[in-house]
């Protein structure tokens, strides 16, 4: 439990320390790995896969809202 207590406390304070845009989706990919390992005892390496997930995943849901068809303005 301290261990997860932690690592959670690590990645929050050097969530502080990344640019925002660098964040989107890691944080809570993280927390959500961390616990996920924390179950099979790999907290650590649980939240660096989570990270590493939340954050494709957010890239992804930028890229389609990127490329989403615009409606073209009314005159």
């Amino acid at each position: 439990m301290r261990k997860m207590i932690a690592g959670t406390i690590l990645a929050v304070g050097l969530a502080g320390f990344a640019g925002a845009a660098e964040a989107k989706g890691c944080i809570k990919g993280a927390v959500v790995g961390g616990i996920a390992g924390h179950a099979v005892g790999h907290t650590f390496a649980g939240a660096a896969a989570g990270c590493a997930l939340g954050r494709h995943q957010a890239n992804k849901r930028q890229r389609d809202r990127d490329t989403a068809v615009q409606p073209a303005p009314a005159r």
